[in-house]
């Protein structure tokens, strides 16, 4: 079903941007209502600026969060700017400093001080997500200004669908203590002897994340799979053009080539590649019993010894890395694969030492043709002396070299290395 595929993809579809598909979800809605409520649980806005699921994940993952915010201070003016606008009408406009102004006399910890460029900088961050949101609209003059300085000035258009971009709770929240009190509000008032709420915990949990495992959530989760697994199965795959793979710890959705529900791994970008290739060589390791998983599929393994591994990997494929990833450091590389699975569910932190390895890992590996392979050696067989690559001309100064123009031969330069690559 596109148009229920479409609600699951975005966080909302707006029609003063996309009419068409707004129109089109309208004339679903009833379907896709029933899909909503009883699989999942959830509540769908209409009116006449969007229509929108709101999707409320049974455990909250990193990857959920604004990736575009990396600070808990740009979180904070967010929550500052819907304030701001919750009295503003339809179309009503603004100036930034009187955003500023309203941001630095509510900030819970004191009043904001813009003459710091990082509090200028983290605004416009979160300024320039709510207008690709669809929040707000510029409407004269440019946000470079006052990153430049705290007086520049940009006019602001509220397009009046900030109220719906929190969740609506059906329970005064005020009285909530902890971050949890937020996760189970959803459950509050359903009947977990009829399995309802088990129900949707199941369904979100494989609809709104890259897999659902044992060790994560309720156990009765995960009991719901033997049960009803084949069922619910049957029953996914009949809205989606997809696959539902139940294991003993685990189970997957597995996305085909037509379904356009979320994102998907592989992506198709360089660090995919990578983390394909490490799967491989990981999927060997388990084979010949040097690394072993538990009774609920995961591995632990020391953070060095998986670091060394992918750096091995960049030795070994480098060459047919882009060239981003070529010239990226050992350390920054592996950290940013390492935070690339992380983000995807494929492994977790368990402390400062140790990774979790999830069994996702299990399920999709990569490497390159045979002939590909042959030729990296071949390549590094012919650029390696001593442990350093150079590059194959003569020395500019004098005009000759060793046999593969490595090192000049003369006195002033032997025994020097010419060039590293």
């Amino acid at each position: 079903m596109r148009e229920l595929e479409a609600l699951l993809n975005k966080r909302w579809i707006l029609k003063a941007e996309d009419k068409e598909l707004y129109y089109k979800v309208r004339d679903q809605l009833g379907e896709i209502r029933k899909f909503a409520s009883d699989k999942l649980g959830c509540h769908i806005i209409e009116n006449a600026f969007l229509v929108k699921l709101e999707k409320i994940p049974v455990i909250p993952e990193s990857f959920m969060g604004v990736q575009e915010f990396t600070s808990k201070e740009e979180y904070a003016f967010l929550c500052l700017l819907l304030m701001f606008l919750e009295d503003k009408d339809p179309q009503e406009q603004f100036i930034l400093s009187q955003l500023t102004e309203y941001v630095s006399s509510n900030m819970p910890n004191g009043s904001v001080d813009w003459t710091l460029y990082v509090n200028r900088r983290r605004m416009i961050k979160v300024l320039r997500y709510a207008v690709i949101q669809g929040i707000i609209r510029i409407t004269d003059g440019a946000d470079d200004g006052f990153m430049d300085d705290a007086s520049g000035e940009v006019l602001y258009e509220n397009t009046g669908v900030s109220r719906y971009f929190m969740k609506n709770f059906s329970h005064d929240i005020m009285g909530y203590t902890k971050p949890s009190d937020f996760e189970e509000s959803d459950w509050f008032e359903m009947d977990e002897s009829k399995g309802i709420a088990r129900r949707h915990r199941v369904y979100k949990r494989l609809l709104f994340a890259p897999g659902m495992y044992q060790n994560d959530g309720p156990e009765e989760d995960f009991e719901y799979l033997k049960y009803y697994g084949r069922r619910m199965s049957e029953d996914i795959e009949r809205t989606f053009n997809c696959q539902v793979h139940i294991h003993r710890g685990s189970a997957f959705l597995m996305v085909g080539e037509d379904c356009r529900m979320g994102a998907v791994f592989p992506s198709g970008n360089a660090i995919s590649d990578v983390c394909l290739l490490c799967f491989g060589q990981i999927q060997e390791k388990i084979a010949s019993g040097e690394w072993k998983f538990s009774q609920d599929e995961t591995i632990l393994v020391d953070e060095v010894e998986f670091e060394n591994l992918i750096k091995e990997i960049k030795r070994k494929f480098g060459e047919g890395f882009t060239k981003e990833l070529r010239q990226m450091p050992e350390g920054e590389f592996a950290k940013a694969v390492i935070d690339s699975m992380e983000q995807l569910m494929f492994l977790k932190r368990i402390n400062d030492e140790q990774l979790m390895l999830y069994p996702a890992i299990g399920k999709l590996a990569g490497k390159y043709p045979k002939e590909y392979e042959e030729q990296l050696r071949e390549n590094s067989k012919e650029n390696q002396k001593g442990g350093f690559y150079y590059e194959k001309e003569k020395c500019s100064k004098h005009g000759n070299g060793s046999d593969d123009g490595s090192r000049c031969t003369s006195n002033e330069c032997v025994g020097s290395t010419r060039s590293e690559s």
